[in-house]
C-alpha cells in the first residue's frame, strides 16, 4: 500500500541544490551567480575559489552540494558536468534603525537572499 514516490523536480540527467538565509542583497548576490552560469563545474570551482567576494565563499559550498547530489543521488559523472542554471531570490529583510539629527530616525535595511544551482550533465563531442 503506502503512498506512490514524488516525481522528480529536474530532469533525469540534472541534479539541484538550494541554499537559503544568506546574509547578503539578491542584487550582490546575483552578480557572483551570473560569473558561473553556463560554466563547467571545475571551472566555476576554481573561479569563486580565486574570487575576491565575500559571498563567493558561500555560492561555491552550494555549488558543492550540488555536485554531491548529482554524483551520490544521480548516478551522474562529475566531470560533464556544466552549471546549467544559477538564479537567485529574495529573502526576509531586516529592519534596523539609526537616530538621526533633530529627531529623526534613519531606517537600515539587513536583506538575506537565497540561491539556487543546478547542475546539468552534457557528453562532449569528440
Amino acid at each position: 500500500m503506502g503512498k506512490e514516490k514524488n516525481p522528480r523536480r529536474v530532469a533525469e540527467n540534472e541534479a539541484m541544490a538550494k541554499v537559503r538565509m544568506l546574509r547578503t542583497s539578491p542584487q550582490k548576490l546575483n552578480l557572483v551567480a551570473a560569473m558561473i552560469r553556463g560554466k563547467k563545474v571545475e571551472k566555476a570551482l576554481t573561479d569563486l575559489t580565486f574570487s575576491k567576494r565575500r559571498i563567493a565563499e558561500d555560492v561555491k559550498k552550494c555549488l558543492q552540494s550540488a555536485i554531491a547530489n548529482a554524483e551520490n543521488n544521480h548516478n551522474l559523472d562529475v566531470d560533464e558536468l556544466i552549471v546549467a542554471e544559477a538564479w537567485v531570490g529574495k529573502n526576509l529583510t531586516m529592519k534596523r534603525g539609526r537616530p538621526r539629527a533633530r529627531g529623526r530616525y534613519g531606517r537600515i535595511t539587513k536583506p538575506f537572499a537565497e540561491l539556487t544551482i543546478k547542475v546539468r550533465q552534457v557528453e562532449e563531442q569528440a
